[in-house]
């Protein structure tokens, strides 16, 4: 059985809001007034860190979504080719292609 590009697309926009669901949680734990890092074991730069961590995650995955919506996901905003569905499905809110992402890197 072949998996079509609509339903590809519903699977990996399922797959973002999954993942905005947790960043979410994630980041309301985190920030929670009740939460001190020190009693669970994480120095104050840590949990800054992780804090940053998850608002980018989640910043990443809603910016996906919104590509979603107005039709430019899956196109790399570097070069404007289509990002191979393969990518995608392991790294859903890839905004680059892999060559444009290597470069960037250097």
């Amino acid at each position: 059985m072949t998996i079509n590009a609509d339903d590809r697309l519903d699977t990996l926009r399922q797959a973002l809001r999954d993942q905005l669901e947790r960043h979410t949680d994630d980041l309301s734990e985190l920030t929670s007034h009740g939460t001190d890092p020190a009693r669970n074991g994480v120095d104050p730069d840590t949990a800054r860190a992780l804090i940053e961590s998850a608002r980018q995650a989640r910043a990443d995955t809603a910016a996906a979504l919104e590509r979603m919506a107005d039709g430019g996901y899956g196109r790399c905003e570097q070069c404007g080719l289509d990002i191979p569905a393969e990518r995608l499905e392991i790294f859903p809110h890839a905004r680059f292609c892999v060559p444009c992402q290597q470069a960037r890197h250097g």
